[in-house]
């Protein structure tokens, strides 16, 4: 009975690696080396021996974004690429700045769990379960506080005060990805034909052509 048990628990543990978004590091850290040739999955370590405290550092998330543009947004994200210090541990952050009714549009992350936190503003957010519920589970925000959204799964964040409001994002990966859902489906490249739109979206074509111009 011990054997089984313990068989079962190193079965988890594997298991539990198997599926996590990002490698465990083996080594205390793998600096980023952005001048590398080779492509790996992910980015290749720096010699220890050439790595300084820099490479662990980022500074200027403390100036806001330029929110003058359609959706009234910004993202700063810090990555693995911004930060090579962060390369395998499996982390990035990012910080959201929005003029006042400003939006950071329906998107996933599809390598990536993300924590919102508000630092100002009020925010109305949410997220959307897969097919075929699709449920949304929506709240409004305060300065101080924190919302999850499961990874993978389309979500959202809106300005809804008067005044300009930024927050902080913990993601669950060094390179979280993002897909912009309208962007995605309306300006991809090579476009994706109108009839399949027109059809999906149950619009015009010629709907379907303007809402392409405005993105």
């Amino acid at each position: 009975m011990a054997s089984r048990v313990l068989l079962f628990a190193l079965l988890a543990l594997v298991l539990s690696q198997a599926i996590a978004s990002d490698p465990s590091p083996l080594q205390d850290f793998c600096v980023a080396d952005m001048n590398s040739p080779v492509f790996v999955n992910g980015l290749v370590c720096k010699n220890p021996n050439f790595t300084t405290p820099e490479d662990f550092f980022f500074k200027g998330l403390d100036q806001p974004g330029n929110t003058m543009n359609k959706l009234g947004f910004n993202a700063n994200l810090v990555n693995a690429t911004a930060l090579p210090g962060l390369n395998t541990l499996g982390i990035s952050l990012a910080r959201l700045d929005f003029a006042p009714y400003g939006l950071n549009p329906p998107h996933t992350h599809p390598r990536a769990t993300e924590v919102f936190t508000v630092v100002e503003g009020t925010f109305y957010v949410g997220f959307i379960t897969s097919n075929p519920d699709n449920k949304l589970f929506s709240k409004v925000l305060n300065k101080g506080d924190v919302f999850v959204f499961p990874e993978g799964l389309i979500h959202f964040q809106f300005n809804i005060g008067k005044t300009s409001g930024f927050g902080i994002s913990g993601l669950s990966s060094q390179n979280p990805g993002l897909i912009t859902i309208a962007n995605a489906v309306f300006k991809s490249n090579p476009p994706i034909s109108d009839d399949i739109l027109a059809k999906a979206f149950q619009l015009d074509k010629k709907i379907v052509d303007w809402i392409q111009t405005q993105l």
